[in-house]
């Protein structure tokens, strides 16, 4: 499989992480879009949200822990935003499921 984020989480490609353990791998986002944005993937391949099974949705929990954890560690108390986008029209560029996470200024809503 030629997928960036499975390269990425395998260490063949250089990222800056911010945190691994046997399931998950987050990375600072190389174009961000707020002070702080990184990404939270699954190691294993998911395609997109639309992939989620009753098999593998135990990993959607954990990123969401994952989240939670490292948004306590990097002080994120104004709040931050998490997007998962899904297939070309939802905005998905890379087809393994991540997370962007973003904060340290106001997100507007809707996004432009």
């Amino acid at each position: 499989m030629d997928c960036l984020f499975c390269k990425i989480a395998a260490g063949e490609i250089p990222s800056t992480k911010v945190y691994e353990d046997d399931d998950v791998y987050a990375f600072l986002d190389i174009n961000p879009h707020a002070p702080t944005h990184f990404l939270v993937i699954p190691k294993n391949h998911i395609d997109s949200a639309a992939e989620i099974t009753s098999e593998n949705s135990y990993v959607v929990a954990k990123i969401y822990e994952v989240i939670a954890k490292l948004a306590k560690e990097l002080n994120l108390d104004d709040g931050y935003r998490v997007v998962t986008n899904i297939g070309e029209d939802g905005g998905q560029t890379v087809r393994h499921l991540h997370f962007h996470v973003l904060a340290g200024r106001l997100l507007a809503w809707p996004p432009g």
